[in-house]
């Protein structure tokens, strides 16, 4: 898929040319383009099912998956690595189309952590330390694997490494020595936050931790990058079939009568709730407790008062709507209106918590947002810095960062901006080699979106002044370009990826995923949720995002020819046991 004219001239002409009710009207409408909505309609298609529309909000499709040039290298701004190889349908597709070559040859790894000072830290002590980390971090996942009890008031993966830390440091006796160990400590933590997606790692659940299963075989690079592995998938697709630069503003789904709707003048098109026939209505002999129905119907809070434009486009709609007999109707920012009998909505969960309330008509069921709001969605940058010529030596692959230990009057200080602005740098806990003229550093939490308010000549100054002083090389030059992601300013994704927060668990991930239907009789869902955020062992990766949209799509086909569903030509079929769900 190309952002250039090609992709406008697709949305213009859909906008045009598709006012037929016919045009206006699918069997299934996916919301997003990224690896979810992509999967979903790449497996309705493979079983001929091309009745079908995409609706997303950028120009360009792969959502969370984006590889630009810099210099001679491909650079991730987004999902960096295939992670793991047994069971990865994103190893196997890649492998399907050629695009690994070689696996995984070993490069010559030397990570150097150095002080504030310049000082070097033996390498021996810093493998001591990270084998001790690592075994930290498995005890941590124990809990979650063998369900037993973690130690009183200790609630967070930060607080019981913490007191490990602890424990392990009160065996050394030499003060100089015990901080050095503990400053690795800090960094391995700041590391961990990237991997996981937060701020800290006091905010993780521990009973929840080990829920995430780490396919083996270790994290795989595509060479032609990641961005390469959406060709095969819309390579089925038709063009007609995909429309770009189209947010979705409301998702109406049917669901049956209810006397209970007191929040209908809410949020303008509220009022809207597409009804059922009285005849198709249930005999009130349903409990209300049934999975299949939706209970509540939460009252929306007032926002400010529409202008007396949106107010007539909102009654326009609102009458096309109401005459509607789909079960679903999409209402898009630019007017459009489309009706579905599906919706499959793979949306992440930063939109969903941003917009989840105003976005569906009638509002989702409070366990739902309840279990999204929940959960985190935390922010994790990256810092791409690009060279004329190589500076640093050429075994060293890392830089690990050893930062002081900042004195904070709580978390009060730590949310003040000023803190923030003195400090965000100091988040940064490595900067790698992605090549001999391209450096990466990462950066998660509140100072990842502080750095999303810097301009990149800001960033790449500090980053220049960091190198400068843990090398202890005032010549070390500053780069030709700075590229950084800001992914918690992206209005399409607003945060990286999912994390299980303290006092949620994988309830939350299956809350979230749970399909809605427009009445107990109804044979398929209206409206389903599929994403990263909708895998509970998966959450957080591609592949989760890709298993997630391939079952919403399966669940749809399943009823009318289960015996006929292609699936992909996996040499086993390892992805489907590991995703946990029955096929039929």
């Amino acid at each position: 898929m190309s952002e250039d004219g090609t992709a406008t001239t697709s949305t213009d002409q859909t906008a045009e040319t598709m006012s037929s009710k016919e045009k206006r009207k699918h069997k299934v409408i996916i919301v997003g383009a990224g690896m979810a909505g992509l999967s979903s309609a790449n497996h309705l298609a493979k079983n001929g099912c091309t009745d079908f529309l995409i609706l997303e909000g950028r120009n360009r499709v792969g959502g969370r998956i984006v590889s630009i040039d810099m210099g001679s290298q491909k650079i991730e701004l987004g999902a960096n690595w295939i992670h793991g190889v047994l069971g990865n349908p994103m190893f196997e597709l890649a492998m399907q189309h050629g695009l690994i070559s070689i696996i995984n040859i070993p490069k010559p790894h030397k990570v150097v952590a150095a002080t504030e000072d310049g000082k070097q830290v033996p390498f021996q002590i810093l493998q001591e330390i990270y084998e001790a980390y690592v075994c930290f971090l498995r005890r941590c996942e124990e809990y979650f694997l063998c369900q037993y009890l973690p130690p009183p008031d200790i609630h967070s993966v930060g607080e019981h490494i913490n007191l490990e830390v602890e424990l392990y440091l009160d065996g050394v006796d030499c003060a100089k020595e015990k901080h050095l160990r503990k400053l690795i400590f800090d960094c391995l933590l700041k590391r961990e936050t990237c991997i996981t997606g937060c701020h800290s790692m006091d905010e993780i659940d521990l009973l929840e931790l080990g829920s995430y299963t780490e396919l083996q075989g270790g994290n795989i690079v595509l060479p032609s990058g990641y961005s390469s592995i959406l060709k095969p998938l819309c390579d089925n697709l038709p063009n007609e079939n995909i429309v770009l630069s189209c947010p979705v503003r409301r998702i109406h789904w049917k669901r049956k009568a209810t006397r209970r709707a007191g929040g209908a003048a809410a949020a303008g098109a509220t009022a809207t709730i597409l009804e059922e026939d009285e005849e198709e209505q249930d005999d009130g002999n349903e409990s209300d407790d049934s999975d299949r129905t939706v209970t509540e119907v939460p009252v929306g809070a007032g926002g400010a008062e529409p202008t007396q434009e949106e107010r007539r486009a909102g009654e326009e709609a609102a009458r096309r709507i109401k005459s509607s007999t789909a079960n679903v109707v999409v209402e898009c920012e630019n007017g459009a209106i489309y009706e579905a009998d599906h919706v499959i909505c793979t949306l992440p969960l930063g939109v969903l918590k941003e917009q989840a309330e105003t976005l569906f008509v009638p509002a989702l069921p409070q366990y739902k947002v309840e279990s999204i709001d929940s959960l985190l969605f935390g922010t994790v940058d990256k810092i791409f810095l690009e060279y004329d010529r190589p500076f640093l030596n050429a075994t060293i692959s890392e830089i690990m960062l050893l930062w002081e230990k900042q004195e904070e009057d709580g978390e009060g200080q730590e949310r003040d901006g000023q803190w923030l602005k003195d400090n965000w740098y100091k988040k940064i806990y490595s900067f790698s080699k992605v090549s001999d003229t391209l450096l990466l550093g990462w950066i998660s939490g509140r100072e990842a979106e502080y750095m999303e308010t810097l301009s990149h000549e800001i960033v790449a100054e500090r980053c220049t002044d960091i190198l400068r002083q843990f090398l202890k090389d005032p010549f070390v030059p500053k780069p030709k370009r700075c590229v950084c992601t800001s992914w918690r300013k992206q209005p399409f994704s607003r945060g990286s990826y999912t994390a299980i927060a303290v006092g949620a668990s994988q309830d939350d991930i299956d809350n979230i995923a749970q399909p809605l239907y427009s009445s107990p009789h109804q044979s398929k869902p209206s409206v389903m949720f599929a994403g990263e955020h909708t895998h509970a062992n998966f959450y957080s990766t591609v592949h989760g995002a890709y298993l997630s949209g391939r079952t919403a799509a399966q669940i749809l086909l399943t009823p009318d020819s289960p015996q006929e569903i292609v699936m992909e030509s996996d040499s086993s079929d390892l992805s489907s046991w590991i995703q946990g769900i029955a096929l039929d």
